[in-house]
């Protein structure tokens, strides 16, 4: 009985190029998932030159969305465990504070301008001035000064290190590098008064060197172990004008 051919084999050459073409395909889907792209600032630059752009570049933007964070304030604690809203150059926010108290946690709308903080406080009898030192919590409107606010932190930073570049953000479209270092605790203390002792920072920056993330962990409250806050800059460029509350 007669057999079929063998199904002929594919040329050296075909399976060659297959193999190149595998392998460009893979090394593509690589560099879209890190390295491989330009970080932030210009080709020569020092980590702490970068970060004194990022600043540069916080300050000049008129406002932008902002959130603060941390999973868990220590047992005991009275303080700001949120923040999100809106804050611009007037300087002006508008958004919620999470508070935990005595009480118990609420999340509490404020509006801060002209150097008063209004707050709608829970059973309380609409809006109300309030002194947010009560709260161990800063004026939320001074969040965005240039030497005491969040862009202070960057070039108060010691022993700054440049870390992995990756990509991120929405649909991966974002080129993301982080830079760590230390900060010392008079420098925090805009955020929580009772921050002491030297903090770990850790700062994402964008390709256009926008600070987008800061990670600051350290002894925020006396007498308590570490904990971290994780700060959020959106929406650069947010002109939002805000006014006290009727």
């Amino acid at each position: 009985m007669s057999q079929s051919a063998p199904a002929p084999r594919p040329s050296r050459v075909r399976r060659t190029a297959a193999a190149a073409a595998g392998l460009t395909v893979l090394a593509g889907l690589l560099a879209a998932c890190s390295g491989g792209d330009d970080g932030p600032g210009e080709e020569g630059q020092s980590p702490e030159d970068v970060l004194a752009e990022a600043k540069q570049n916080l300050d000049d933007t008129p406002g932008l969305n902002l959130t603060v964070e941390t999973e868990e304030l220590p047992d005991g604690v009275q303080g700001v465990s949120s923040a999100d809203g809106a804050v611009n150059r007037q300087p002006a926010f508008e958004g919620t504070l999470g508070v935990e108290t005595s009480f118990g946690g609420a999340d509490v709308p404020v509006v801060a301008v002209d150097d008063t903080v209004y707050a709608q406080l829970p059973l309380g009898p609409g809006w109300q001035e309030v002194d947010p030192e009560q709260y161990g919590a800063p004026d939320p409107a001074r969040l965005l000064d240039t030497e005491t606010g969040f862009s202070a932190l960057l070039t108060a930073t010691e022993d700054v290190e440049e870390g992995e570049t990756v990509r991120g953000g929405e649909d991966n479209s974002e080129v993301l590098t982080e830079y760590t270092g230390t900060v010392p605790g008079e420098a925090v203390q805009f955020l929580i008064p009772s921050a002491e002792g030297d903090f770990d920072a850790v700062y994402t920056v964008d390709d256009e060197t926008l600070l987008r993330r800061t990670e600051l962990t350290g002894a925020f409250y006396p007498d308590t172990d570490p904990i971290t806050y994780v700060i959020t800059f959106d929406d650069y460029g947010l002109d939002v004008d805000i006014t006290a509350p009727s």
